[in-house]
C-alpha cells in the first residue's frame, strides 16, 4: 500500500522531524508519525526508490517514483493522497514494464499530544484506502481495493531523540507496490515498524528502523521484513532533502535499495520568498 506499507509496506520507522520549520515529512522511513500538517497547509513528498529484488524471478530490479499530497484539516486530521510510479526490469528476454501504480487516499487523525512530564506517548490513527490503479498484467497493481488501518505511538526518551511504533491491519490484505510487498488473494496482513530518530542540530536528523508485515493466511505467501538507515537534512525553512539505505529478508522486501527524496511545506517556502523580497 505507505507503498502504502510503504504502507510501503511500499512498503510502506520514524517520527515527528523538528527542524527550523515544523516539516510533517516521514521521509525515508516507512514507519509513520504522529505529526499531521497544520490546518489550512499543504504539504508534498517525493521520494524515489531504486531496489534489488530477491527470489522475483524474472523480475530483477524495481524503481519507484512516489508522490504524496498532505493538507490539513481541523481537529488534528490530514488527507492524504499518494500516488507511485513504477519501473519494473526484467531478465533478458522479457519486457519491462513502467507505469502508474495503485492509488491510495487516507486520513490521518492525531487524538493525542505528548506533554511534558507525561508518561503517555502521543498516539494517533491513519486509515488508508488503495485503488487499483495500476496495471496488473504488468504487475504494477494489485487488481483488489485494500482497507489498511493504523495506529501510531511516538514518545520522546530525550529533548532530540524519540521513539516511535506502528501497528496496522490490512483487512482486504494486499500490501504491494509493483512487486513488492505481500502480494496475493484475499486474507487480512498484520503491519509493523519501530524506528528511532535523533536530531544531532536544527538541521540534520538520523535514524533506523524495522519494518515488516504478516500473514496468516498461507495463499498470501510472503512475509516482510526490512530494516532502513537514513534521515532528513533540511536545506532551508519548509524544504528538507531524506535519504536512506535499506535491506530486508523474504522475497516480499527488497534485498537491497536505496531512497533518496524531499518534503516540501508550501505556506513556509512562500513566505520565505516574500520576507527576501520586501
Amino acid at each position: 500500500m505507505p507503498s502504502l506499507i510503504r504502507v510501503r509496506l511500499w512498503l510502506p520507522l520514524a517520527s515527528l522531524l523538528c527542524f527550523c520549520a515544523p516539516l510533517h515529512a516521514q521521509l525515508p522511513f516507512y514507519t509513520d508519525d504522529t505529526g499531521v500538517t497544520e490546518r489550512g497547509k499543504w504539504h508534498f513528498e517525493f521520494f524515489n526508490e531504486y531496489d534489488s529484488l530477491q527470489l522475483q524471478y524474472p523480475n530483477v530490479r524495481q524503481n519507484t517514483a512516489n508522490f504524496k499530497l498532505n493538507y490539513g484539516l481541523p481537529h488534528n486530521l490530514e488527507l492524504d493522497v499518494d500516488i507511485p510510479y513504477l519501473i519494473i526490469q526484467r531478465t533478458a528476454g522479457n519486457q519491462p514494464s513502467s507505469g502508474m501504480g495503485d492509488t491510495n487516499l487516507g486520513i490521518k487523525w492525531t487524538f493525542h499530544h505528548e506533554s511534558k512530564g507525561s508518561r503517555l506517548p502521543a498516539l494517533g490513527a491513519s486509515f488508508y484506502t488503495e485503488f487499483p490503479t495500476g496495471d496488473t498484467s504488468q504487475h504494477l497493481g494489485s487488481g483488489l481495493a485494500d482497507y489498511w488501518l493504523n495506529f501510531i505511538g511516538q514518545k520522546s526518551i530525550s529533548e532530540k531523540t524519540r521513539i516511535t511504533a506502528n501497528l496496522g491491519i490490512l483487512f482486504a490484505g494486499n500490501t504491494s507496490t509493483g512487486v513488492i510487498g505481500l502480494q496475493n488473494t484475499r486474507g487480512q496482513v498484520y503491519t509493523g515498524g519501530l524506528s528511532m530518530l535523533h536530531d544531532f542540530n536544527s538541521r540534520l536528523t538520523l535514524g533506523g528502523e524495522l519494518y515488516g508485515g504478516y500473514a496468516e493466511n498461507d495463499n498470501l505467501v510472503k512475509s516482510q521484513l526490512q530494516a532502513m538507515a537514513g534521515g532528513q537534512y533540511a536545506l532551508r525553512n519548509g524544504l528538507s532533502l531524506c535519504f536512506g539505505l535499506l535491506g530486508g529478508r523474504y522475497v516480499a522486501s527488497p534485498q537491497i535499495g536505496g531512497q533518496i527524496g524531499f518534503a516540501v511545506d508550501f505556506p513556509d517556502l512562500w513566505a520565505t520568498h516574500q520576507s527576501g523580497a520586501r
